[in-house]
């Protein structure tokens, strides 16, 4: 399907409609994120390009990804679609950079999809985006947390969910501050070495200088390890106060199961994990102090609706990839329904005026004009020695920054990022 303006004095006035068709059974979860409760009969489609990496490193965190944006379009199309028009999904494996980059083109040359969505990997986030651009189509960047993809490498067809490095950074690290876990330690970490990894080295080493910590030694991580021996070794010899991993994926998991394996006792923190991983860790191998943006354990009516609904359909627990991937697309058939189109100029216009959209978190989020990134909570955790599972291993901190705080507070400004659209 073409760009189009949805033309609501085409056929049946919108006003009678209005007055005949109303939600089916899914209204209560859509009219949460401040969709129209009656749309506009229609026979055509919405077509939604979602790319998320299935297999490798990061494959088990989008499956989580995948099930959030089915579960949303399905409550989506069970309620009536947008101004009478169904959601119709095409979902596919990104596998790296150049996969996801050839996938996108073919997603809106063949498929004619209306936007793209999606992603987890940073690499993978660019090469979508420079393609979105290329052919002026609007991408939500769904999970991909590196800094420069809302600084330097910025665009206007982009708008990113999820909380960046710099703001994982500073929930953790609000959070070591209080435990007196900063000041005058001696850190050593260890990082995924690729785009994301290398970005949030750099926000962690801007906050160990803004609060007097050394950084002794870093280790680069190649995405494909396993084996973590050297590392440890090193870990050992090192004799660091503290242990800060940001590594990526499965590399967590692999890190902190061995880590427990060699008898370390040196704390560990992390500066991003996503709550699949820490599951896999299993009981009894994760400790310290993590990040997220979304747990299961959050109280308030929206999230606790979308965690049943999400057990109701997959027979298990969502977590930060699944919930982020499920806002996104709600927040993207809100914008269809406030705009009454799926042109990107005019869904672009409306996501730049900071409208404010219910991500089933206390406070609601808006994305923020000069770069484009969802501004919102994010929360520290750390870890329930006496779990009895590992769905009960996570204690969720308080959220950041604090209810009497600007929600940009913990965020680079537009200036210190970079970002030019």
């Amino acid at each position: 399907m073409s760009e189009q303006k949805l033309d609501p004095d085409a056929g049946p006035s919108l006003v009678s409609r209005r007055a005949a068709l109303k939600l089916s059974a899914g209204a209560a979860a859509v009219s949460a994120f401040g969709l129209p409760s009656i749309v506009r009969a229609a026979s055509d489609t919405i077509k939604i390009g979602h790319l998320t990496p299935k297999t490798g490193f990061l494959g088990a965190l989008g499956v989580y990804a995948t099930k959030g944006m089915e579960l949303a379009v399905e409550q989506l199309n069970a309620a009536g679609g947008v101004n009478g028009m169904k959601f119709e999904l095409h979902s596919e494996d990104s596998i790296n950079p150049d996969t996801a980059a050839t996938k996108a083109q073919r997603m809106i040359s063949e498929n004619k999809v209306d936007f793209l969505i999606g992603e987890i990997s940073s690499a993978s986030a660019l090469a979508i985006s420079q393609v979105a651009a290329r052919n002026k189509k609007l991408y939500y960047c769904v999970g991909a947390r590196s800094d420069v993809l809302r600084g330097k490498n910025c665009s206007e067809y982009m708008f990113c969910t999820d909380i960046p490095n710099t703001v994982m950074v500073n929930a953790v690290g609000s959070a070591l501050l209080r435990r007196g876990m900063v000041k005058g330690k001696r850190f050593m970490t260890l990082t995924a070495d690729y785009v994301f990894g290398h970005d949030l080295l750099a926000a962690a080493k801007k906050f160990f200088a803004d609060n007097d910590a050394t950084l002794v030694t870093d280790a680069l991580v190649a995405t494909d390890v396993t084996d973590f021996s050297p590392f440890l070794q090193k870990v050992r010899q090192v004799k660091p106060d503290v242990v800060c991993l940001n590594l990526a994926g499965n590399q967590t998991t692999n890190f902190v199961k061995q880590y427990a394996e060699f008898g370390l006792t040196f704390p560990t923190v992390g500066f991003n994990l996503n709550t699949a991983s820490a599951w896999a860790a299993g009981l009894g191998n994760l400790t310290g102090t993590w990040p997220t943006s979304w747990y299961d354990t959050l109280d308030t009516p929206g999230s606790k609706a979308y965690v049943a609904a999400f057990q109701k359909k997959f027979n298990t627990m969502p977590e930060n990839q699944s919930w982020v991937s499920f806002i996104s697309m709600k927040i993207a058939a809100e914008v269809i329904a406030k705009t009454k189109s799926l042109a990107t100029a005019d869904m672009i216009k409306y996501l730049e005026t900071e409208a404010k959209f219910d991500i089933l978190k206390e406070r609601k989020a808006y994305f923020r004009k000069g770069d484009h990134q969802l501004i919102q909570e994010a929360y520290p955790f750390t870890v329930n020695p006496n779990a009895k599972n590992v769905y009960d291993m996570i204690v969720l901190g308080n959220a950041v920054p604090g209810p009497n705080q600007p929600l940009d507070s913990i965020y680079p400004t537009v200036a210190e990022g970079g970002c030019k659209l």
